[in-house]
């Protein structure tokens, strides 16, 4: 018979929650307390807010390069830059672009919509240079919250002077990372990541954020070749 897994271990501030909430057994139903599944769902449901805002974050990323992350409203936008590519997700299309030939190379597929995001496929790319994106940590975070057995180390920091919620999450089944680490700023923002991910090591810390985006940032490479896909 396997042997049990070790106790949820949160910070004070998390027990005086449980505390406050009249329990402070973390196992017990939801309800009646602070559970793994609670934890896990309220940090993930913070990320997935974080496609209503406005913002530009850079990161440090292993071996040191870095990456930005660029999101505008009205109309909605996404950027991800990182090494060798760009891929942007606009009302128009979704569209990667392979920078580190010249010229750059643009595929463009069709756009999102409300009840079409773009699927975990489209991200591969980025994840594959060692940029996760918010994407892939949601997915992450909402596989944890379906693991009853989940272990979770949680703790607060402070992240390129943003506070954010920090959780270890160790055996995640049925995951692409069974073992990480993020973190995510009360903004929603993802902050960091670290852990195997598809049988790479991952590594990426926010080093500087903003409120504002430079417009460039959802433009295509100069003199890319443009392969449009989207009526296939």
């Amino acid at each position: 018979m396997l042997a049990p897994k070790p106790r949820l271990r949160l910070t004070a501030a998390a027990l005086l929650l449980a505390t406050a909430a009249g329990c402070s057994d973390l196992d017990e139903t939801p309800g009646q307390g602070l559970t793994r599944s609670d934890l896990v769902a309220d940090v993930a449901a913070q990320l997935a807010g974080q496609a209503s805002r406005t913002y530009e974050a850079t990161y440090q990323l292993a071996g040191g390069e870095t990456a930005t992350i660029a999101q505008a409203q009205k109309p909605a936008r996404a950027a991800y830059v990182y090494p060798g590519g760009k891929l942007l997700v606009t009302t128009d299309a979704t569209t990667e672009c392979r920078t580190a030939a010249k010229p750059a190379t643009c595929t463009m597929t069709s756009p999102p919509t409300p009840t079409s995001p773009p699927p975990p496929a489209v991200f591969r790319s980025a994840d594959a240079k060692g940029m996760v994106t918010p994407a892939t940590v949601l997915n992450l975070l909402n596989r944890a919250v379906l693991d009853a057995d989940l272990e979770i180390d949680q703790h607060d920091t402070t992240i390129a002077g943003r506070h954010a919620t920090c959780l270890t999450l160790t055996g995640v089944d049925g995951a692409a990372a069974r073992d990480f680490s993020t973190c995510i700023t009360n903004e929603g923002v993802l902050g960091s990541f670290s852990g195997v991910l598809n049988q790479t090591r991952v590594e990426v810390a926010m080093t500087s954020y903003a409120d504002k985006v430079a417009d460039d940032v959802f433009e295509m490479p100069k003199a890319a070749k443009l392969i449009d896909r989207r009526g296939a």
